[in-house]
């Protein structure tokens, strides 16, 4: 059974990319895929009651960063690496590049730190393919204003918003073949567009 691919949506609080998800699922169906679409935290059991303490309950940057790699793990082990096996595709809305952009970049917390986590939990796994959807902070701030708050993150001042940008498009430059920055200001029509285009490349 040829392996899967793994396809990860990133980008701020307010950037869009959840307005693609579906899109991108239903496409990849109607290539004949199997499509297993998941997000972090979260996607499995036990990943989605992380996820309720790491959106609700106040918590030392260093807890988050350590809950977040324990509910990537089990996602790993429960749910992507099983589908990728049978070769299913998995389209996963965050994963990694996250923790480097809102835990690093927002939170503050060292590279080297994260990236042990990463070497330890993912063993050189990571996507194939990351679409990275950006927005300017004035755009994205917007967006989340016209929602009501619901998290502990999206309450974060602007100024956290600004570096976890910043932070996931200095992972871009880092990885240009992998991480795919997307004009998040652009139509509906147009990014999609863009997106079935890196979609046929991948497949």
């Amino acid at each position: 059974m040829k392996r899967g691919k793994f396809i990860t949506l990133e980008g701020v609080d307010g950037a869009g990319k959840s307005t693609h998800l579906a899109f991108i699922a239903d496409w990849l169906r109607g290539q004949g895929r199997e499509v297993v679409v998941t997000r972090e935290p979260g996607g499995t059991p036990l990943g989605e009651t992380l996820r309720e303490l790491l959106l609700h309950q106040p918590m030392d940057p260093d807890t988050e960063l350590l809950l977040m790699f324990a509910a990537r793990q089990q996602h790993l082990a429960e749910r992507i690496l099983p589908a990728l096996a049978r070769g299913a595709w998995v389209v996963s809305d965050r994963f990694t590049d996250a923790s480097y952009a809102y835990q690093c970049g927002g939170r503050g917390i060292a590279v080297e730190r994260v990236a042990a986590l990463e070497a330890w939990v993912q063993r050189g796994f990571s996507p194939d393919l990351t679409l990275l959807f950006d927005v300017p902070p004035e755009v994205a701030e917007a967006r989340r204003a016209a929602v009501r708050a619901a998290d502990r993150f999206e309450r974060e001042a602007d100024s956290f918003f600004a570096r976890v940008r910043n932070a996931y498009l200095d992972r871009a430059r880092a990885e240009p073949s992998r991480i795919r920055v997307l004009d998040a200001r652009q139509s509906i029509a147009a990014l999609q567009d863009e997106i079935r285009s890196l979609l046929q490349s991948l497949a």
